[in-house]
């Protein structure tokens, strides 16, 4: 029994119920389109945004650690020499000391050794400054650039959370338009308005006759395919664009 109820109230859903419904899905969808198109290029560019930031913040991270190590370097490099110069007053204090030119002549490449070390420590003590130094500028200089980076970022954002607050609940309002009329449709007929919608340029997939033409594509419509479509017994599209046809005084009678 409820099956024959169900099967009744579809049948019930005539031809021209069904234009009447694809040309006012068409109108909820445009709608949305137009609120959707006020956002513009926003969220991607506040994506955009997001995503460089993010490599830059990776960028700055590696050139403060390759900073660190150069300082660890420097730090190491100190202590050697620290140690170094340790080694030679030692070994200064066991040269006065000596019992024979063997041991004075031992004592003296060691002194040597450690003063070459020295030497070597604040050689690598220089690179790593002037390394560290570059490193340190071009810190600054990406620091400088995401800083610059994330203050777009916050103006893009206010003003793409600003137009979302203005249109938010307008656009749900909508969706749940779109959602009921949808309802109405036959899936068949749902799933060729939603293909050509997302194949049109404009997003039109269903419009009226305007000066005996298509309003989609502007191509001339025969009188008798324009009587056809004004009699609303089938549902007709245009042969050149693929649009669905309706007559143009199919909006009036669902404004009023």
């Amino acid at each position: 029994m409820a099956k024959t109820k169900k099967a009744s109230k579809k049948a019930e859903v005539t031809v021209e119920d069904t234009l009447k419904a694809l040309y006012q899905l068409q109108q909820i969808d445009s709608e949305i389109d137009n609120i959707r198109r006020l956002r513009g290029e926003l969220p991607l560019e506040v994506q955009d945004l997001d995503d460089e930031i993010a490599g830059l913040e990776t960028r700055v991270s590696h050139i403060q650690e390759e900073i660190d190590n150069f300082e660890d370097s420097i730090v190491k490099k100190k202590n050697e020499i620290t140690d170094a110069q340790t080694l030679i007053k030692k070994y200064e204090d066991q040269q006065k000391n000596v019992r024979n030119n063997r041991e004075y002549d031992s004592i003296s490449k060691e002194l040597e050794y450690q003063s070459l070390e020295i030497e070597l420590c604040e050689k690598r003590i220089r690179e790593y400054t002037v390394e560290q130094d570059a490193k340190k500028i071009l810190l600054e200089e990406s620091q400088a650039v995401m800083d610059e980076r994330k203050k777009d970022l916050e103006a893009k954002k206010s003003e793409l959370d600003q137009i979302i607050e203005e249109t938010e609940k307008d656009e749900k309002e909508l969706i749940k338009k779109s959602e009921e009329v949808q309802k109405i449709i036959e899936p068949r007929l749902l799933i060729a308005y939603q293909k050509i919608r997302a194949n049109a340029r404009n997003g039109l997939s269903v419009v009226t006759i305007q000066r005996d033409a298509c309003g989609g594509c502007f191509n001339k419509i025969p009188p008798q395919r324009q009587l056809d479509i004004r009699m609303r017994k089938k549902i007709t599209v245009c042969e050149y664009c693929g649009r669905i046809l309706v007559d143009d005084e199919i909006s009036t009678e669902i404004e009023s």
